[in-house]
């Protein structure tokens, strides 16, 4: 099919959106849409996977301040759903793993947290994907979205400031406190409890998992994408990452996402530290649980990595006081 028949069936179906006629007409999927089109248009996405990442929060965020007029209420999760059961199957939610049975239950997916906790990505057909790489066909699809649900309303001039959004981030993860940090937490967390917030209820759980991927964007930058036990690293010329963020206390018992609660650690050792198999010494050395065993056989045994000091960054050392609350409350003694 030529790339002028293809065009012209995305400009069919981004105009015949299946959506709530209530109030005018629910405007969520196009907002989305829009939001799609611009970070394909910044660069911040260049293949047919869409991840939900603190930028595409912003930019949504920013779409429906400057077009909706209506009195419907802001909502990431619904429209991110709802396209994944689109004539075509243009727009497809890949699950995370363990979660395939989940993300059939539609009701549970309104909720944002349910969502980000369930949904790897949404990937898109390789042809809309390739339309979106050339800026006339985006900007033909964008005219579309106007046109059809936002009739008589200039296109609007989007000041792109996720890049500073996200910067204001990574500077409170980097440089604040863990005190001064959970305090703006707790803000946060009062203003989603106030009945004048409602027009926004999603906004405590976006900020939260916005700041939490922040969190694990620096603590992988800051260990340089490597394992500080077992010292894994894969580089490669298409973007993968083999170790993981690790919170030393979790978020949900110190709201903190300083980095110096956080160490980068491969998969399997993540799940190990995380199930108090193994913890970490004053010397930052490694200790392993004798509450289990293992085939010591096996070259890829746990225990081979015992008494193995962290591979430490120059700065924002891990915190010892963290690692003792892990050994308290997380580390199997027996």
């Amino acid at each position: 099919m030529s790339s002028d028949k293809i065009l012209a069936y995305y400009e069919w179906a981004f105009s015949n959106l299946s959506r709530d006629k209530s109030k005018g007409g629910a405007p969520h999927q196009p907002i989305l849409l829009l939001s799609v089109l611009h970070e394909f248009a910044v660069g911040r996405i260049v293949g047919n996977r869409v991840f939900i990442t603190p930028e595409l929060t912003r930019t949504f965020t920013n779409y429906w301040n400057a077009l909706v007029m209506t009195e419907h209420t802001k909502r990431l999760a619904l429209p991110f759903y709802a396209l994944s059961n689109k004539e075509g199957n243009w727009w497809r939610l890949q699950p995370l793993p363990g979660c395939e049975l989940w993300i059939q239950n539609a009701s549970s997916m309104r909720s944002f947290a349910n969502l980000s906790a369930a949904v790897a990505y949404a990937e898109i057909d390789a042809n809309l994907a390739e339309l979106l790489m050339r800026p006339e066909s985006w900007q033909a699809l964008r005219r579309t979205l106007l046109s059809a649900y936002f009739p008589g309303q200039a296109a609007p001039r989007i000041d792109d400031d996720s890049a500073g959004y996200v910067q204001t981030l990574e500077n409170e993860i980097v440089n604040e406190s863990q005190a001064e940090y959970k305090a703006v937490i707790d803000e946060l967390k009062a203003k989603s409890k106030n009945a004048k917030t409602k027009s926004d209820p999603e906004k405590y759980e976006i900020e939260v998992y916005n700041r939490g991927t922040v969190f694990r964007r620096e603590i992988i930058k800051l260990y340089r994408e490597t394992c500080c036990i077992s010292g894994l690293r894969v580089d490669a010329k298409f973007t993968i990452s083999m170790v993981d963020a690790c919170h030393i206390k979790p978020f949900a018992v110190g709201f903190d996402n300083t980095l110096t609660n956080g160490i980068a650690l491969c998969p399997n050792l993540h799940r190990a530290f995380d199930r108090g198999l193994l913890t970490v010494d004053d010397n930052y050395r490694v200790i392993f649980s004798r509450a289990f065993t293992e085939n010591a056989a096996s070259p890829f045994n746990l225990r081979q990595v015992e008494n193995v000091t962290l591979t430490l960054p120059a700065h924002h050392l891990p915190s010892l006081e963290a690692f003792a609350w892990h050994r308290q409350q997380v580390f199997q003694q027996r």
